[in-house]
């Protein structure tokens, strides 16, 4: 279901190639973003008119939050895109990043990021439910606690949905 006012959005699931195995690079936004303060999230932001593609603006909006440079990004396709019950159409855009790399964080919008196992991520014994409530209404999404982190929402459903994407499975519903 697409809503007219949706705002669309494209996102890059970085996949770190490590010596031990993927790690999938998250980051936790600052908290005075208007939009989802201190939530887990991949680096993305809203598609722009100058952007060639969604594609390319997954990879701007991660150079400009992360410092990730394009040229170690190895673009592996899309998933299916994802409806967010706050209004964003998001695209969410699979890579594999090849070290080294240095990153630089946008103190204005980030205010970290780390790693996370890809394994533990793509493990549904941590695909977990979690009943909150938005605008009044209860919902339930996914959540992923890691460590002192609980990585959810719209988040945890797209690495659910690269999940069921391996496994060829349906993604997952909306969350809520």
């Amino acid at each position: 279901m697409v809503s007219p006012s949706s705002v669309a959005a494209a996102v890059l699931v970085p996949l770190i190639v490590r010596d031990e195995g993927l790690s999938v690079l998250l980051t936790r936004r600052a908290e005075h973003l208007h939009h989802h303060p201190g939530q887990i999230c991949f680096p993305g932001g809203r598609i722009e008119r100058h952007d060639a593609s969604p594609v390319m603006a997954a990879i701007r909006e991660t150079e400009e939050e992360v410092g990730l440079p394009a040229e170690r990004l190895e673009v592996l396709g899309a998933l299916p895109e994802y409806f967010s019950r706050t209004g964003f159409r998001v695209l969410p855009v699979v890579a594999l990043v090849h070290p080294p790399f240095e990153l630089r964080l946008d103190a204005f919008e980030v205010a970290e990021s780390f790693e996370v196992p890809f394994s533990f991520l793509m493990d549904p014994a941590n695909h977990l439910r979690l009943d909150t409530e938005y605008e009044g209404r209860p919902r339930r999404v996914y959540s992923m606690p890691w460590g002192d982190c609980n990585i959810w929402g719209t988040t945890a459903a797209i690495l659910v949905s690269l999940h069921r994407y391996l496994h060829s499975a349906a993604p997952p519903e909306r969350d809520g």
